[in-house]
């Protein structure tokens, strides 16, 4: 009897625990919906709150919610595809971010401190500074996406070696960096003027060169790479006790540290190759999900990348609006965000 009201009392404890990780999910969601709101509703048309709404659901149910064509055409056709690349870019920063975190067992991981950034940044600007932006803007992003995973492809030969561990990596990952910074800024050195400006622009990262097509090929990639990560949630858990205790459970750790680390690279050098560097995000907010939920992988996956869209977007509201007409570049924002909350989550010594 008392062995069945313990366990009774156990599966209550985790019922009620995991009931407040489903809630912050939840809750978070709708903060990111009505962010995106307020984001819709900025610009010079004079749009309220209410009237973005209804120029979204329009759309869907047009029988059931009127609005006009400047509402529509400012909000579907200039605003949203800001918004929802933003959206994207900031849930596969985090999801990224909470993954590295998760298998290298190092709070400082991110898709920056790794290197890929770096990566995509360089292709894009060989790209310009050699003229193929006066080509085609694609083939810009095109490079950048090859030279983000070419770093990639480096990160995941090193894991693949039997002798590697964890801090291996974020070596070889700040060595990358540092490697691909300077040869960046080499190609700027050497560049004519306005290509180096061009280039420094699409490094400092934003959401100005958003389009639908963007939106599609980035929704695609998430919609494909999200669950292949959620189904190897439970192997992350035991990995976080460390490699011997998760080799003596049964998990092949060099497996699915290669695995996880293929998907996580394709699903950042897919909206970052569009975006430009952006940091910060993918390091801020796996930390702030784990403080609220703790560290499970099969909530705090998505919760870092519902925390990482709404520190994005967020962070482009802001720079719409601190000097007006001028945008700020939302990379700059996110750093300057960033920061201070990185220190703060350092001093009170929660979730690092």
């Amino acid at each position: 009897m008392i062995a069945e009201t313990t366990t009774d009392e156990i599966a209550e404890q985790y019922q009620r625990f995991a009931g407040r990780k489903v809630a912050f999910i939840f809750f978070s969601t709708l903060l990111l919906v009505f962010v995106s709101g307020i984001s819709a509703s900025i610009g010079s048309a004079g749009i309220t709150i209410k009237e973005a709404y209804i120029t979204i659901l329009h759309r869907f149910f047009p029988a059931y919610f009127h609005t006009t064509w400047l509402a529509e055409t400012c909000v579907w056709d200039l605003r949203l595809p800001r918004i929802t690349l933003g959206i994207l870019t900031g849930f596969n920063l985090g999801i990224a971010g909470a993954v590295m975190q998760g298998i290298l067992r190092n709070p400082l991981a991110s898709p920056y401190t790794l290197g890929i950034s770096a990566g995509a940044s360089f292709g894009a600007t060989l790209a310009i500074i050699a003229g193929f932006g006066f080509i085609g803007e694609y083939l810009i992003i095109g490079n950048a996406f090859i030279f983000a995973m070419l770093c990639s492809f480096i990160i995941i030969i090193f894991a693949s070696r039997r002798d590697t561990t964890p801090e291996t990596l974020i070596l070889v990952g700040i060595a990358i960096l540092y490697i691909f910074s300077a040869a960046t800024i080499i190609l700027q050195y050497f560049g004519e003027e306005e290509a180096v400006a061009a280039a420094v622009f699409w490094t400092v990262g934003g959401l100005d060169r958003a389009s639908w097509d963007q939106v599609y090929m980035s929704a695609a990639i998430l919609a494909i790479c999200v669950p292949l990560l959620m189904i190897r949630a439970w192997d992350l858990n035991v990995m976080l006790a460390g490699d011997e205790v998760a080799k003596s459970l049964g998990v092949n750790v060099r497996r699915v540290r290669i695995y996880t680390l293929s998907i996580m690279t394709l699903m950042v050098a897919s909206t970052i190759c569009f975006t430009g560097t952006i940091g910060f995000v993918g390091l801020v907010a796996p930390h702030i999900a784990r403080i609220v939920i703790g560290g499970d992988n099969r909530f705090l996956l998505p919760a870092s990348g519902i925390v990482g869209a709404e520190l994005l977007v967020g962070a482009d509201v802001l720079g719409r609006n601190i000097i007006p007409p001028v945008v700020l570049p939302v990379g700059a924002i996110t750093a300057c965000m960033g920061g201070p909350l990185l220190l703060y989550l350092v001093k009170s010594r929660r979730g690092i």
